[in-house]
């Protein structure tokens, strides 16, 4: 019973149904985790007194004969869904203090399903980074730290709740994938991240970052736990103008299915691209090894305009945060610095309640924005947008999910120290494309590096062709069968 924390979500459920053990003890063994590795950083806001309670409702209601999805199961939220009634801050100074009076509609599914919440998780200040390392209440670890005896970090912006996962202190977290920030912390964790289709998950109730990007989606540690439970998460929601009205699909039964007959993409101006780790190369051609010996076709195509990608998510995305952001004024909630002067409590409240990454995008997207750069800059990126859209679209006509890793590296360390905030936005060169087209992916671990770290690949698929991305997501995890836990877990 004292390895309750380690069970997957599937092995829960079923030990809760056949009462082999209690909701209350599966949650009191991840809270004790939790405990045990608080130095990880993972959680800004723990919720231990609600989360016993919720644990004993769930055990009335087994108890009584009732199951919801999720009951009894221990989940933990990233800090950028509004919770409420429990602190939601974006791990930022200016809603240090903020509490909800309301639920966002993804965190409201999966409480309803019977979910027990542990907490909040850390995250980048509102979700603008690529290492959790601009958090107002501090950089989050990466757990494979103890495998290389120095503080990694575990990606970006769902960095809490991709820790949370990897280090057993929570069964599947829910985050949020702007560039990649389900994707990219997913491979430098060991853990599976799905970012569904753009619309499949409602953005009520999450705190905007870049509104034409954001989903949520889920970190997870294996591929049938991660689909589990999106499945709960997706839906139609009228309090979001964005979402789509479409029936939520099955992602079960396809990971059961062959990839047989399957034809997977695989960019070939990527694969050739000068400077890609061998390491990187090695476990992309290794992945599509795997599904090519169990039937599937692998069929060589062209992405034309990926190598603009970057460029035009930091142009479009700072854009969209800027106008977002522009509500943070000291006025109607969050930090305030108080002065008789409007203009300078305007300006000491936002210089004061934004970190350096938030201010740098702000200035960035106001820039981009403004009058006499707009054309150059916003509007030119939105027709690249576009052109990269198309890209896939043609693409997909001839393949049925496209096979790319999900970043360019191994976890970094949380000290590492560069001028130039180009070269840390290029953790994100493979996960932006399929975020600027609105289309489904999702990282799976596929190899240790030398280090001893782990790698992802990522599955992109058709526009609400999630049932596609999880069946050979599914297929790779069979053939790839590592255990993927840091030292000491």
């Amino acid at each position: 019973m004292s390895d309750l924390h380690k069970l997957t979500i599937k092995e829960a459920i079923s030990g809760l149904k056949s009462k082999k053990f209690s909701s209350l003890e599966l949650t009191k063994a991840h809270l004790a985790q939790m405990e045990k590795y608080k130095r990880l950083n993972a959680f800004v806001e723990e919720n231990a007194e609600r989360a016993l309670e919720s644990a004993k409702e769930s055990d009335n209601n087994i108890k009584n004969g009732t199951f919801r999805k999720l009951e009894g199961i221990p989940l933990s939220i990233k800090d950028l869904f509004c919770t409420k009634g429990i602190r939601t801050t974006a791990c930022s100074k200016m809603l240090s203090n903020f509490v909800p009076t309301y639920e966002s509609t993804v965190s409201g599914k999966v409480l309803n399903a019977g979910a027990v919440m542990l907490g909040k998780n850390n995250c980048d200040e509102f979700a603008m980074g690529s290492g959790n390392i601009t958090s107002y209440f501090g950089p989050c670890i990466n757990p494979w730290s103890f495998n290389v005896n120095k503080d990694l970090v575990p990606g970006g912006s769902s960095g809490g709740s991709a820790t949370a996962v990897a280090g057993f202190m929570s069964m599947a977290s829910l985050g949020t994938d702007t560039g990649g920030s389900v994707r990219q912390p997913a491979s430098y964790t060991g853990t599976v991240g799905i970012k569904p289709t753009y619309g499949r998950c409602s953005r009520f109730g999450m705190i905007a970052f870049a509104s034409s990007l954001d989903q949520a989606g889920i970190l997870a540690r294996n591929v049938y736990d991660a689909a589990y439970v999106l499945e709960v998460m997706m839906g139609f929601c009228e309090k979001d103008s964005t979402s789509i009205k479409k029936d939520v699909p099955d992602l079960l039964t396809p990971q059961t299915k062959s990839v047989k007959g399957l034809k997977i993409g695989l960019p070939v101006n990527l694969l050739k691209k000068e400077g890609l780790d061998p390491q990187i190369l090695d476990m992309w051609l290794k992945s599509a090894d795997i599904l090519k010996s169990q039937g599937a076709e692998l069929v060589d195509i062209n992405l034309d305009y990926i190598d603009h990608s970057l460029a035009v998510y930091y142009i479009v995305a700072c854009a969209e945060a800027s106008s977002n952001l522009a509500r943070y004024d000291g006025i109607r909630y969050g930090f305030t610095h108080f002065d008789e002067d409007l203009n300078n409590m305007y300006e000491l409240t936002r210089s004061e309640g934004f970190g350096q990454e938030v201010k740098r995008r702000i200035m960035l997207g106001t820039y981009v924005l403004s009058a006499g750069f707009m054309d150059a800059y916003y509007r030119k990126a939105q027709q690249v947008r576009k052109c990269i859209y198309n890209d896939f679209m043609n693409a997909f006509k001839n393949v049925d999910s496209i096979l790319i890793p999900t970043a360019p590296t191994e976890a970094f360390a949380t000290d590492y120290k560069e001028t130039n905030p180009v070269l840390m936005y290029l953790n994100d060169i493979f996960t932006v494309p399929a975020s600027l087209a609105g289309l489904p992916a999702m990282s799976i671990p596929a190899a240790l590096s030398k280090n001893g770290l782990p790698l992802g690949m990522q599955i992109i698929g058709k526009p609400f062709d999630e049932e596609m991305i999880v069946r050979v997501a599914a297929e790779l995890e069979r053939g790839i069968n590592i255990n993927f836990i840091p030292k000491g877990f």
